[in-house]
């Protein structure tokens, strides 16, 4: 039996777009962000735990059924390191989570998040990377049949080390578990550590400022422009205008977003078909959709977007502002397992034991020419006449 803990409460749901704003505001402190942070945390347990202790006792006579017919979701490597925990109340010992359990995270991170479906995200297995990309042109060479291997492969193949950053994830795990069990602490540990990663690796992969602030590079930074010592990446300069005043002109601007992403930072082209998004505020992807959205002769409504472009929601984008991308010129990397252990410095919490999960990851643009910056400017409606 699959326990799902994603039904979060509104509280949960207004810190995360709070935090959301915050981290958006350059102006922001670090002050701010952590203050934030800490508040959408504590809305995050909060929720946890509601839905846990009521799944509890909706659940009662399932578990019995299944357990009557042998049913087990957890590996045995799962069910023996869970118990562990539920006889401990927590994490007492730095351990790594099994690695299914790590995978699960990861692929329920990918399937349930739309921005981190369709970037290239990979698992490399160690904290300082070696990565190599291909930009598939000039991987294969046509030559005479005994002829010499020539070098070339013209740059086909980069090789690049990335340190990557640490990214960490508190769990706070209420200090009566053996109530719950093992299969719900698994779930409640799965929940908390996805949902944070969640917000932490799309926050990064849109707006991350670099290695110099710990982080990933997004896709809203400048490759090109000098590094600030202090703030990182700067942001990119807005690259056009959005206004989709009617059918010609839709046609005419998303046209223009494929042909300015169809050329490679080094002049070369490439070809994007059905491989561009374009990140959205919730609130603006209405409007968005609305433009694109018809009713057929059966009287159904159906969404058909130019040159099959994606339109992907993220509470990360700023409001007026759409980021087109190319989705596989964007090279996300994880490192390692994720390890949780007891956290005893601060943040004391009476009722709970708090750990942090802490794992590695960083991410890229391919260059500067995977993604540019548009601002949205719709046509306002006509106002309704005086006395109508």
């Amino acid at each position: 039996m699959v326990m799902r803990l994603n039904n979060h409460t509104e509280t949960y749901e207004e810190a995360k777009l709070n935090y959301a704003n915050v981290v958006k505001n350059e102006q922001s402190t670090p002050e701010e962000i952590e203050t934030a942070w800490v508040t959408m945390q504590d809305a995050l347990v909060k929720s946890l735990t509601t839905q846990i202790t009521n799944q509890v006792a909706a659940n009662t006579v399932d578990q019995v059924v299944l357990a009557n017919r042998g049913a087990d979701v957890m590996t045995t490597e799962e069910r023996t390191f869970f118990n562990e925990v539920v006889k401990s109340d927590g994490f007492t010992d730095e351990l790594v989570l099994p690695e299914t359990i790590t995978e699960k995270v990861f692929e329920d991170l990918k399937t349930e998040h739309p921005l981190l479906s369709v970037i290239n995200f990979k698992n490399l297995g160690t904290i300082t990377l070696t990565t190599i990309t291909s930009e598939y042109i000039g991987a294969a060479v046509w030559g005479p049949i005994f002829g010499d291997i020539k070098g070339q492969l013209d740059a086909a193949f980069k090789q690049e080390s990335i340190a990557q950053s640490k990214l960490t994830a508190f769990v706070v795990l209420p200090k009566d578990l053996s109530k719950f069990g093992p299969t719900w602490v698994k779930a409640y540990v799965e929940a908390q550590i996805k949902e944070t990663y969640a917000v932490a690796i799309e926050s990064a992969v849109i707006s991350g400022a670099g290695p110099n602030k710990h982080q990933p590079i997004g896709l809203i930074r400048d490759l090109q422009a000098a590094v600030d010592p202090a703030n990182g990446h700067a942001k990119k300069a807005v690259t056009g205008t959005l206004t989709l005043a009617d059918d010609d002109k839709i046609i005419e601007e998303f046209a223009g977003i494929g042909e300015l992403l169809s050329v490679k930072q080094d002049g070369k082209p490439l070809n994007v078909d059905g491989k561009v998004a374009l990140i959205i505020n919730p609130t603006d992807s209405w409007k968005l959709r609305a433009k694109f959205t018809t009713r057929n002769a059966q009287g159904a409504y159906i969404t058909n977007v130019p040159f099959d472009f994606k339109i992907i929601t993220s509470l990360f984008a700023t409001a007026g502002e759409v980021i087109a991308f190319v989705t596989d010129r964007y090279d996300a990397y994880r490192g390692g397992g994720i390890e949780v252990k007891e956290y005893k410095e601060t943040l004391a919490l009476e009722d709970c034991n708090l750990h942090i999960a802490k794992t590695f990851a960083f991410g890229k643009p391919r260059d500067n020419k995977a993604s540019a910056i548009y601002k949205l400017s719709l046509p306002q409606p006509e106002p309704a006449p005086a006395g109508a």
